[in-house]
């Protein structure tokens, strides 16, 4: 029997890709990637985090993504299966935005997420 593809933590779309190329190649250290994950905070229950990453960790996800490394904490790997990263410029503000087939609410400012582990089988 054949097993699906598994799919990516998480993609990028172009806009995104190419910001995190323009913040990286303005940064004065050498970092091999963005490090995603989540961690507990916020109104909603979950924040997401976006770090520079100087080196994988030994249990990271790690996806090459339109030319950027991206490094997933093992931690966060469920609550972020299927994620579509985006980068969005509005009237007054950019942002990465997070499109997470997993997240079930949000605060009012967008910053603070409810998010459900995805199931081990998708």
């Amino acid at each position: 029997m054949a097993r699906r593809p598994r799919p990516k933590v998480v993609t990028l779309t172009d806009a995104a890709a190419a910001r995190m190329g323009e913040i990286m190649s303005d940064a004065e250290e050498n970092f091999i990637g963005v490090k995603i994950g989540v961690k507990n905070g916020g109104c909603a229950g979950m924040e997401y985090t976006m770090d520079y990453a100087t080196e994988a960790g030994p249990m990271d996800e790690v996806v090459e993504e339109n030319g950027i490394k991206i490094l997933i904490d093992p931690k966060a790997i469920l609550f972020l299966i299927g994620t579509q990263i985006d980068y969005v410029t509005e009237k007054l503000s950019q942002r990465f935005v997070f499109n997470n087939p997993n997240q079930t609410d949000a605060c009012g400012c967008g910053e603070s997420v409810t998010i459900v582990p995805a199931k081990a089988d998708a």
